[in-house]
């Protein structure tokens, strides 16, 4: 697989923005390094965590993006062997679009990118409902608490027809 680039991109989604960020590549910019670079062969390793971009010779870890940040992933329909995905920056209010040249492999690689991110999505949701049930089941015990305590105060306090 061969690493077209990364591009800054305006939105989070959607087959323009990877339209536009392959157009954007094409032009070489002497200004920026990761455009003028040349298309370089990369190993791209997918976990359920995230994708890991590893130059192919070095091992040299080039990008990593948790699953968590990437928010689209599809084959561009203008050249069905380029293939991207969009992800948010980490620790900035910005997306990248991250393409890539395979020969064989584009498809396939997107079905996987895309397998991993509803996995990763589906394990979050179950998650935060787990996190719901514990937080429902934590009032309803205060609940029951303050209804146990006042039920107690009632009780122990002296009825009228009993001092007669």
């Amino acid at each position: 697989t061969q690493f077209v680039g990364r591009v800054e991109v305006v939105r989070p989604s959607g087959f323009e923005i990877l339209e536009e960020a392959a157009r954007s590549l094409k032009v070489p910019d002497k200004f920026n390094s990761e455009k003028a670079a040349k298309r370089s062969k990369v190993n791209i390793f997918l976990t359920l965590s995230g994708i890991d971009i590893l130059e192919n010779k070095t091992k040299f870890l080039l990008y990593s993006c948790p699953l968590s940040t990437v928010s689209f992933c599809a084959v561009l329909r203008s050249s069905p062997k380029v293939f991207g995905f969009i992800a948010q920056h980490p620790a900035a209010d910005m997306y990248h679009c991250y393409l890539f040249q395979s020969q064989k492999f584009a498809p396939v690689l997107v079905s996987l990118i895309g397998d991993a991110f509803r996995a990763t999505k589906k394990e979050h949701n179950v998650r935060a409902g787990r996190d719901l049930v514990v937080e429902a089941l934590r009032h309803k015990n205060k609940v029951l608490q303050r209804e146990n305590e006042e039920l107690k105060r009632r009780v122990a306090r002296p009825h009228i027809y009993e001092a007669m």
